[in-house]
């Protein structure tokens, strides 16, 4: 690999692990660069970018967990109902094509970016989630969002906060904390998939996880401490989404 796209594509994943750890949707930024930059084919694009998914969801949860925001006990519920609707949808990645995708797609961010700016007070304040989840809700919402990761993953960490913070009840940071696992554990699964099809480029993948690891890792352990990352959260939450909806529609 040349130096300088060496280079780029850390940081790219550097960057996209910052983004994901508090909003979602990095993956535009990796599969652009697999894609365009370093010039994958989609399909090994999709496989290859579920290593630095992996590595940046695994250490920003240990960040999390370590400085008290993921509670492992909630978690369960989210990490099996995801999982299993991470089956299917693996399934249904390795029949299509993701471009077929990318038009519903944009909509629900629009859809999105409006829930998101209506009432910002459910973003940005302390976590409320009692004991006891709503199944009537979880279950069905959360199998739809592990179908979607197991499908193609790009954006699935925002609909996975709105669904945690507007219906489970949880603050933005913990909704991070539980994300990050949830994903963590079902995507471990998926590069098996994904490797058994021969869908990954290790040396490609190995390069962009090292750098969204680090992001990852080091993003987790700011917004734990301070306060105010909540509202930073937030907003960077409203700057992807938009500009996601942008390169959709106009690019």
């Amino acid at each position: 690999m040349d130096p300088l796209y060496l280079l780029l594509a850390m940081g790219g994943g550097f960057l996209a692990g910052v983004i994901n750890t508090l909003a979602g949707n990095g993956s535009a930024i990796t599969l652009s660069i697999m894609t365009e930059l370093l010039g994958l084919p989609g399909n090994i694009a999709n496989g290859t970018n579920r290593l630095g998914i992996f590595s940046q969801s695994a250490l920003g949860s240990w960040a999390f967990y370590r400085e008290g925001k993921l509670d492992i006990r909630q978690a369960r519920p989210y990490i099996l109902i995801t999982f299993l609707g991470a089956i299917p949808g693996v399934w249904t990645a390795l029949q299509v094509s993701n471009e077929q995708f990318r038009s519903v797609f944009g909509y629900l961010l629009i859809v999105m970016l409006l829930v998101i700016l209506v009432k910002p007070e459910r973003w940005i304040r302390e976590m409320t989630v009692s004991e006891r989840p709503n199944y009537g809700f979880v279950i069905p919402i959360f199998l739809l969002l592990g179908f979607y990761g197991g499908f193609i993953q790009m954006g699935m960490g925002i609909f996975f906060l709105a669904a945690m913070v507007l219906g489970a009840g949880y603050d933005v940071i913990r909704a991070n904390a539980i994300k990050g696992l949830v994903i963590a554990i079902f995507t471990l699964a998926l590069i098996v998939v994904f490797q058994y099809t021969g869908r990954i480029d290790w040396r490609v993948g190995l390069v962009i996880a090292s750098g969204q690891a680090l992001g990852g890792f080091l993003t987790a352990r700011y917004a734990s401490r301070y306060a105010q990352a909540r509202i930073w959260a937030y907003r960077l939450l409203i700057i992807v989404v938009l500009a996601s909806i942008l390169k959709i529609f106009l690019f």
